[in-house]
């Protein structure tokens, strides 16, 4: 039976492993983001070679989703607000030198959408939007079957849509992003905020807080929900898609997150449109990349068949 690789980088982590036919992952890891682009390609190499040479079956094709706005026109990142090395470097002649099978490029967001959409919390449906929740805030759309990529590649970036007018510059170079409102970062600066400290703790304590009665914690997730919401209802009365699916790390902390954010996608959907979407939590957590990375190059290859 074939195998098919994925890589998927975000902002801190590269996870990487193989499918088979039926979309079973076979193997899996992580490694650490490495500063520099020399560093990421030494760690792809290094990662592909330990694949196939551990591997007695074919490997037939390879798909990568990287932090970024993709050019599909380019062949490269023009632009990574959370991997800033990954600007405008020429990926595809620079991964030709390392992978010697066919291989495909793409957004990360876009690949875990495809991943959720193939083997996750999508399987059911002919139109989601994902939304990846963690450092930043990455997302995919499937519309009518197909990933919607836009006329250049750019599609599907509501972590970067205004929600807030007069918020902070956000890395993208905008102001009031839905990820400067609502990601990770946000929460913790919400709880100093609202506690007029400047601890150095993750967003992962502040739920820890939550859970034990913290009024400012929990205030801090409703207001990121709140954004979150904004955000929400715009991909509803836009797109009116059968299904919000919401993944990534802040995830985890659903539980002061998503009340917020239901309830305001719900003042400002259109109604209908609100009505027939449900909104769920992703179901193949890390691994939605990598895996919708290594179905993405399994279609292109049976393509080619």
């Amino acid at each position: 039976m074939s195998l098919y690789a994925g890589f998927d980088l975000g902002g801190s982590e590269l996870k990487y492993g193989l499918i088979n036919e039926k979309g079973k992952i076979v193997f899996k890891g992580k490694a650490s983001s490495p500063a520099t682009i020399d560093g990421l390609l030494e760690i792809i190499r290094s990662v592909w070679e330990s694949m196939k040479s551990q591997e007695k079956k074919k490997i037939r094709a390879v798909g990568f989703g990287f932090a970024g706005f993709y050019s599909l026109k380019e062949k490269k990142i023009l632009q990574s607000p959370n991997y800033p090395s990954l600007d405008n470097f020429d990926l595809q002649p620079a991964l030709s030198q390392i992978i010697d099978v066919p291989f495909r490029i793409d957004n990360d967001a876009n690949m875990a959408a495809f991943g959720e959409w193939k083997a996750g919390a999508g399987q059911d449906v002919n139109s989601l939007v994902l939304l990846t929740i963690g450092t930043g805030i990455g997302s995919g759309i499937i519309l009518e079957g197909k990933l919607w990529h836009g006329v250049c590649g750019f599609a599907g970036e509501i972590g970067h849509i205004t929600v807030n007018p007069i918020g902070e510059r956000c890395k993208c170079g905008n102001y009031g992003c839905l990820e400067t409102e609502a990601a990770a970062p946000k929460i913790v600066k919400n709880y100093n905020a609202l506690r007029k400290t400047s601890e150095n703790i993750s967003a992962r304590e502040v739920f820890l807080r939550a859970k034990k009665g913290d009024k400012a914690a929990r205030q801090s997730f409703s207001q990121a929900g709140y954004f979150l919401g904004i955000g929400l209802s715009v991909a509803i009365s836009l797109l009116n898609p059968e299904k919000i699916i919401l993944g990534g790390g802040v995830m985890t902390t659903g539980d002061y997150l998503l009340p917020a954010a239901i309830a305001e996608a719900e003042k400002r959907s259109v109604r209908a449109a609100f009505k027939c979407c449900s909104i769920e939590k992703a179901w193949l957590g890390n691994d939605a990349g990598f895996i919708g990375a290594s179905f993405w190059a399994k279609e292109s290859i049976n393509k080619l068949d």
